[in-house]
């Protein structure tokens, strides 16, 4: 890989790193302890904000995996290793890394 091409890979990287930051922002709100006053609001109300409070805490759970395998990703750039199958040492085609610039495994591997 040719450092025009590592260094794109770490903009994709740290790009998609900002993104998740950003999710994070938006769905903290979410998250916020609900309200369980019976005055303020009906059963099916208080039903509806637990669901959505449980929705965004595993979308936080979800980003949170997510931003490790990119920073690890990060890591792997940083050590020469970014790009390479942790079975089979095999380069990790372009295309794969494009979609999934955290994958740890070619499409043989990642097949079985």
């Amino acid at each position: 890989m040719n450092s025009a091409e590592i260094e794109a890979f770490r903009h994709l990287l740290e790009k998609r790193l900002a993104m998740l930051d950003a999710e994070d922002k938006l769905g903290a709100e979410g998250q916020a302890t609900v309200e369980l006053d019976q005055q303020a609001v009906g059963r099916l109300s208080r039903m509806d904000a637990l669901q959505n409070q449980a929705m965004s805490k595993a979308g936080h759970v979800r980003r949170q995996s997510e931003r490790k395998r990119l920073k690890a990703a990060l890591e792997r750039l940083q050590d020469g290793e970014y790009g390479y199958c942790e079975d089979c040492g095999e380069r990790i085609a372009t295309g794969r890394l494009e979609l999934d610039p955290a994958a740890t495994r070619c499409i043989d591997c990642a097949r079985g």
